[in-house]
């Protein structure tokens, strides 16, 4: 039989709420509705294991992870009725400033990853110092990393020489959503490209309810770099600011608009509107992030593994 994957989680916000249920869903119905591969690297969807998990709110400190997920900002729905304890407490965890996080807790961090194979990096975004520390931690522990978030790991030659060196795998940045804005709009204006049609002009608006989102709202920058770099037409689409409306709560709402020209000039016109919950269509992704890092561990695949580029909106790549 294989060996279930270990992973720590840094961040207990939506994702790993929707990534943890998922995986409490499929293991007790069988079922394969939104699973893109049964089986990655010998892995099922339910062969991975949570052994250690970090997080800042004194709400969710303190509690064992599956009790720490429904806690406020969370408000992903509970999609199972009865969620059986984890068994991992939810620690506290790091932060850091513009110079870094003080050594002696990155190495405390490092002790409490022993066991853990994949570190899956999904705190808010926009603190890119924390995630650098986190890296850190994960390479100093053996483990594989993987970064969910828009903030600058896996790209940086630094950090992907450093695990390449250690035989360690670094994926990242930026997970592309199972079937969000960014896979959708790229996937129009790639078909407008091969039908032979002319873009004039795309925008982009996307709206949210989540505390993640609350946080790309006020602090967008590497967010809308990532999302540039997914789309490929950098100087053609433009992104409006992202909108953060509480009620929305872990939906998403996105709006895409195409101006193109087919044959003679002839105006093409599109308007989409596209609504999912957004922590869902990452969990769906993160559940091959993270089989595929463990897959690559166990083999000393140091570095990105290029099989991950079409999961992510900022591989090394781009």
């Amino acid at each position: 039989m294989i060996e279930r994957a270990r992973v720590a989680v840094v961040g207990v916000g939506n994702n790993v709420s929707a990534f943890l249920q998922g995986m409490a869903l499929y293991r007790a119905t069988g079922e394969l509705v939104g699973v893109r591969r049964p089986v990655l690297g010998g892995m099922g969807v339910g062969d991975i294991d949570f052994v250690a998990a970090f997080a800042m709110s004194p709400g969710k400190v303190g509690k064992d992870l599956a009790e720490a997920i429904f806690a406020p900002p969370n408000n992903f729905p509970r999609i199972v009725d009865d969620l059986p304890p984890s068994g991992v407490t939810v620690r506290r965890g790091l932060t850091a400033d513009d110079a870094g996080a003080d050594a002696a807790e990155v190495e405390r961090v490092a002790g409490e990853l022993a066991g853990a194979e994949v570190v899956l990096y999904a705190a808010p975004s926009g603190r890119q110092r924390t995630a650098e520390a986190y890296a850190e931690a994960a390479l100093r522990a053996g483990a594989a990393f993987v970064n969910i978030t828009s903030d600058t790991v896996a790209r940086d030659p630094r950090w992907l020489d450093r695990f390449t060196e250690a035989g360690l795998p670094l994926l990242g940045d930026d997970l592309t959503s199972q079937f969000g804005t960014s896979i959708v709009h790229h996937a129009l204006l790639r078909l407008l490209e091969e039908r032979g049609l002319t873009l004039v002009s795309s925008y982009q608006v996307n709206l949210g309810g989540t505390e993640d989102f609350r946080n790309l709202a006020e602090n967008d920058n590497t967010k809308m770099e990532s999302k540039l770099n997914a789309l490929g037409t950098a100087g053609r689409v433009e992104l409006a600011p992202l909108g953060y409306l509480p009620h929305l709560e872990s939906h998403k709402v996105a709006h895409i608009n195409i101006e193109a020209q087919a044959w003679g000039g002839a105006p093409v016109s599109l308007d989409l509107k596209l609504k999912v919950h957004d922590p869902s269509g990452g969990a769906g992704v993160i559940v091959d992030l993270v089989r595929i890092a463990a897959h690559a561990l166990r083999r000393r695949r140091g570095g990105c593994p290029p099989e991950t580029a079409s999961l992510l909106k900022s591989p090394p790549t781009v």
